[in-house]
């Protein structure tokens, strides 16, 4: 019998399949019962689980990142597939083939990484061609960076899915650079390179994202800018030539300035031509990249329409 993938899966379907447990709760409901509310996932996405008249033993009997057996049956519920299962079990890895469960490409991180060097290698200003190479150079980081999400939920919230938003402001900085000649887009090609990088620490990228303690703590964007401190010192310790300062708080701004407003977690307003194109291609490719998903993966039964989706506070209009 075929695999039943997440992204396959319709309202009313009876459920029987292996999924990977992203997360797990034990929770109580109004009259005092225990359930388990679950995130099942798959290499295709994720999917809200619940199992009630649950206890301790079997809230026990497997760990976050296990592979279990679900049997249940699907609905709809504000709008999102969920699935209300009756029977959970462990399964052995032995029994499942991973394939189906690794969201990440490495060929594409590989290709993508590939794009990265050559784009920071070619910068003319060396200055900021000297902070791309500490970075590029750092195997560690690099390595991090090739499997990391851009987010938990909304956009590019997959492995490897950071460099592929990196990558895709990159191209977009490059495409418009011609009708902006006014615009340093060499500096906005290292802000697209540099605005998100602190989710490598802000977000776990060990089986489904989550938030790190750090990442809860201190946030993307201050960790960025640190990440920034350490790379500019390696790059003068290397070049024994100081990275000016002018240069070093444009890099600061463009990083505190990407999500554009205060009330959106933004430190300070983009007050820097770079730092407003920066902002607006940042928001153009998420909210494009979070809207697609929503198209692709809506299971609402009409043809033009998807289900209204809360976080956006709207429907879309699917393409024929």
């Amino acid at each position: 019998m075929a695999r039943r993938f997440v992204n396959e899966l319709t309202e009313q379907e009876t459920l029987d399949e292996t999924y990977r447990a992203a997360d797990k709760q034990l929770r109580a409901n109004r009259q005092g019962g225990k359930y388990i509310l679950m995130k099942l996932a798959d290499r295709t996405g994720t999917m809200t689980a619940m199992l009630w008249n649950a206890d301790d033993k079997l809230f026990d009997s497997f760990e976050r990142g296990d592979y279990i057996r679900c049997v249940g049956r699907t609905q709809l519920y504000n709008g999102n597939l969920q699935a209300i299962l009756t029977e959970v079990r462990k399964v052995d890895v032995a029994e499942i083939d991973l394939a189906d469960f690794d969201r990440f490409d490495s060929a594409r991180a590989d290709s993508l990484e590939t794009q990265l060097r050559s784009v920071l290698g070619g910068l003319t200003n060396v200055h900021l061609r000297r902070v791309g190479e500490a970075f590029l150079a750092d195997d560690a980081f690099m390595s991090r960076l090739k499997i990391a999400p851009a987010a938990v939920t909304n956009h590019h919230a997959y492995p490897g899915g950071l460099l592929q938003h990196t990558l895709d402001l990159i191209d977009l900085a490059a495409a418009i650079a011609p009708k902006y000649p006014n615009v340093d887009f060499e500096l906005v090609i290292m802000g697209a390179f540099l605005h998100d990088l602190g989710k490598i620490e802000e977000l776990s990228a060990e089986g489904e994202a989550t938030y790190t303690d750090r990442g809860q703590l201190v946030g993307h964007i201050v960790i960025g800018v640190q990440m920034l401190g350490e790379k500019i010192a390696a790059a003068e310790e290397k070049s024994g030539e100081a990275i000016p300062d002018t240069l070093r708080w444009q890099l600061e701004h463009l990083i505190l300035s990407h999500h554009g407003q205060l009330e959106y977690g933004s430190p300070k307003v983009p007050m820097s031509l770079e730092a407003i194109t920066l902002h607006h291609l940042d928001n153009l490719d998420a909210k494009l990249a979070a809207a697609t998903s929503l198209i692709d993966t809506d299971v609402s039964s009409d043809p033009h329409w998807t289900n209204y989706n809360p976080s956006m506070g709207r429907k879309f209009w699917k393409p024929s």
